[in-house]
């Protein structure tokens, strides 16, 4: 049977993404970032209620990923989202992008020349960014080019890296309607980024999503929500270099930042360089906001919900890997349910994100 993975955020929920697991086949199974977002946000509505609107549309399993695997750059974002789907036993990978090419050729080359291209990317100069050390590569060893405004493309190659070696086909689906960060609302398929923006307009997100009335009923946030916080953690703070991936250079930047920034956005303009690039920022911030430290991921994994499809998928598994369906005294993951906890302090009607939670369970799509 294919067992087919996919790796999202859902932030939020909409066509494009109905039309990705439409376009997937067999038992679909959904790696999810948990409240806060690979680029470093938090996510518009909770896990609890993007699992939902998955599961209503298409997916059979959804589990969560670790803080700290959410939290990433492309490469260590695909791989710990592909290590935990293997564990889920998927052999197929189905993700969404701008470039439909053979990635499986691209990850048969990774598999077979992977040090030498780890080398290739040390020995180039640190002016530059990891993003632009890792597309260099890309381009010496596969002739890829870039354009700006192909983050799934970027992804769609962290995750042919993360397969490199193990026995997962790749499934590239062309990604629909408008760029990543188009605000177009005369288009099939409007981003996420539009559907953010448009939030209050109900005709609009009638078009374009189709769990409308779980979205309305959901509180949001954005990082607005959470700056007079991030401010103060900022602040009272003595070392920010105790922070996950906060070094010296970066942390003296914030520091002086802090003092005449409005906003976080305010903040990441001042603070980005060429080296440290925006997303690169913002993911620090939401270290620094969380408190997070270095620690090591979790063994278990965590089920978000299912169908029955997925129910029994799981109950194939129960033996060979710990499934966590339950929160109680032990956490399943310390440094992921501290985040959860800041980001409930961002609404105060965003309802508890673990404790006595169980997974969601959807009779069939």
């Amino acid at each position: 049977m294919t067992i087919t993975g996919i790796i999202a955020e859902f932030n939020p929920f909409h066509n494009g993404h109905k039309y990705l697991l439409d376009q997937a086949e067999g038992l679909k199974i959904v790696a999810m970032s948990g409240n806060f977002m690979q680029r470093g946000e938090p996510t518009i509505v909770d896990k609890w209620t993007r699992a939902q609107m998955a599961l209503g549309n298409g997916a059979d399993l959804v589990v969560e990923l670790p803080f700290l695997v959410s939290v990433q750059a492309a490469d260590f974002f695909g791989q710990g989202a592909v290590a935990i789907l293997a564990r889920l036993g998927i052999n197929t990978l189905a993700f969404g992008t701008e470039e439909v090419l053979d990635y499986q050729k691209i990850a048969d080359l990774y598999s077979e020349r992977g040090q030498e291209m780890e080398k290739f990317v040390d020995n180039l100069p640190d002016s530059l960014s990891y993003p632009q050390k890792t597309q260099a590569m890309w381009k010496e060893f596969a002739g890829l080019d870039f354009s700006d405004d192909t983050p799934n493309h970027v992804l769609a190659l962290a995750y042919a890296k993360a397969v490199a070696g193990r026995n997962i086909k790749l499934h590239p689906i062309k990604r629909q309607g408008a760029g990543y960060h188009s605000v177009d609302k005369d288009v099939d398929f409007v981003s996420a980024t539009a559907l953010r923006q448009h939030q209050s307009d109900r005709d609009f997100l009638e078009r374009f999503m189709p769990s409308v009335t779980l979205f309305e009923q959901t509180c949001k946030v954005s990082w607005d929500n959470y700056f007079p916080l991030l401010h103060y953690q900022i602040l009272s703070n003595p070392d920010l270099t105790t922070i996950y991936q906060v070094n010296q250079e970066m942390a003296v930047r914030i520091k002086e930042a802090i003092k005449t920034a409005q906003s976080v956005e305010e903040l990441v303009e001042t603070v980005a360089t060429k080296r440290y690039t925006k997303a690169r920022v913002r993911r620090l911030l939401t270290y620094i906001l969380v408190q997070a430290r270095e620690s090591d991921l979790p063994e278990g994994i965590h089920i978000l919900g299912f169908t029955e499809k997925g129910r029994q998928h799981l109950k194939s598994l129960k033996e060979q890997i710990r499934l966590v369906s339950r929160i109680g005294k032990e956490p399943w993951d310390t440094m992921t349910q501290k985040a959860d906890q800041i980001y409930q302090l961002g609404n105060q009607g965003i309802r508890e994100q673990n404790f006595g939670r169980v997974p969601i369970k959807i009779e069939s799509n």
